[in-house]
């Protein structure tokens, strides 16, 4: 099914993917590319040049600037603030830093990204954190600045260290590497 795009919807893009719903008082530039199966709330800006994967909800208040990724199944709570320069200035050019939010990852509500920042596959921010670093593959972070509380599974469960391993409810077993967490047999 085609996008679902509400009447007081702004959309300047032709690549919006199929079953997305675009609610009210949304505006989307020209060139940005909007995977399946997307929820963008009410009061969203998204930038051109940005592009969203597949099964992403971002809830409302969200503005999203020029060069930013958010990878397939992400969630960006509301009010969750992009940046995309690290000294702006008015009337001068500045230089764009991507923002990466990786698979599956999950934004907390009222978080702030510092230009440049890479958030790892399944990573999850608590709400209202300042991340001005990148953050690992399943790593928990929250506060201000945001600073590493743990390891999640794929469905946001904390993992128990259980000697050099972190376990899951469930029994799956990961090691602790350098980009975050690996899953084991």
């Amino acid at each position: 099914m085609k996008a679902q795009v509400h009447p007081h919807a702004i959309v300047e893009s032709s690549g919006i993917g199929d079953d997305t719903r675009i609610w009210a008082f949304v505006h989307i530039l020209e060139n940005v590319r909007i995977g399946n199966n997307c929820n963008i709330c009410d009061h969203c800006f998204i930038e051109s040049n940005v592009t969203i994967g597949n099964n992403v909800t971002i809830k409302s208040g969200v503005y999203i600037w020029s060069g930013t990724v958010i990878e397939d199944d992400a969630f960006i709570g509301p009010n969750v603030v992009f940046t995309n320069d690290l000294r702006p200035r008015s009337k001068k050019k500045f230089d764009l830093k991507k923002i990466t939010v990786s698979k599956g990852a999950s934004i907390g509500a009222n978080s702030t990204l510092l230009a440049g920042v890479t958030i790892g596959r399944y990573a999850m921010s608590g709400i209202g954190s300042v991340i001005t670093r990148d953050v690992k593959d399943q790593e928990l972070v929250f506060g201000n600045p945001a600073r590493h509380q743990g390891w999640l599974d794929e469905n946001g469960e904390k993992l128990l260290r259980k000697g050099k391993e972190w376990i899951s409810l469930s029994g799956t077993r990961y090691l602790e590497t350098e980009k975050g967490l690996q899953r084991i047999a």
